[in-house]
């Protein structure tokens, strides 16, 4: 048998996602592979938001794609996929918070203080530094930056995440929260406020190159995910 490995899905790019998703039923693993190269930075982002936890959230998104890929007949399209697999890893992330505080919910978050000194995640970069001292530079504003955004109250840390970091609208956040529209434009405004106005005018241009999940780590997803769905029978094996 051999090895897991990221089927070459460059011809499948200028597919959309609605195109991948038939031909991963079908078990094609091109498709599946591009699904999870797609879609991996916004899950592990919305995992992270939830949980803190590099590692925990990491396996949230290979969770995640694992049910998606098991379930893929339940997708009937009512919504971008992108929403439907947000939705899951939310979930996931949620249930393990839940299993460790009973009475979590998404339509449930209260809005109290959260606690303070959340840890700096060492996220790995996506462009070499052009000198040591930008290099550093660059490190020092996005660990300022990660840490004003995990001290944030669960509730609002999660609506910033998703909007102000993934760019997701208002009314599509509201969907997968389970909120008003009002509420999240609320929660965010109150986010901002505790990330300090100040601070979000200087670094705003950078926050999109936060929670970077992509080249290998991405790649090892695809391989552990795509290893699992094999063993579960639900792909088939392409023959180059």
């Amino acid at each position: 048998m051999r090895s897991a490995t990221i089927a070459n899905f460059s011809s499948l790019e200028d597919h959309d996602d609605q195109h991948l998703v038939k031909l991963a039923r079908d078990g094609d693993e091109g498709a599946v592979g591009l699904i999870i190269k797609r879609h991996n930075r916004r899950l592990y982002r919305a995992a992270w938001a939830v949980l803190r936890d590099d590692a925990e959230a990491e396996d949230v998104v290979q969770e995640t794609y694992v049910r998606a890929f098991a379930s893929l007949g339940g997708f009937r399209g009512d919504s971008a996929l992108s929403t439907w697999l947000t939705r899951i890893a939310l979930n996931e992330a949620l249930g393990r918070v839940r299993r460790r505080k009973p009475g979590v919910d998404l339509s449930e978050m209260e809005d109290g203080e959260g606690p303070s000194g959340a840890r700096i995640i060492d996220f790995p970069r996506l462009q070499s530094p052009s000198n040591p001292e930008a290099d550093m530079a660059r490190r020092q504003v996005r660990q300022l930056l990660e840490q004003a955004v995990g001290d944030l109250p669960e509730p609002f840390r999660l609506v910033f995440v998703l909007r102000e970091i993934e760019e997701m609208s208002t009314d599509e956040t509201a969907l997968l929260l389970d909120l008003k529209p009002e509420t999240v434009k609320t929660r965010l405004h109150r986010a901002r406020g505790l990330a300090r106005k100040s601070l979000e005018r200087e670094l705003s241009s950078t926050f999109s190159d936060l929670f970077p999940f992509d080249g290998a780590r991405c790649d090892r997803m695809g391989v552990r995910v795509i290893r699992r769905l094999r063993d579960e029978g639900l792909l088939t094996v392409c023959e180059k």
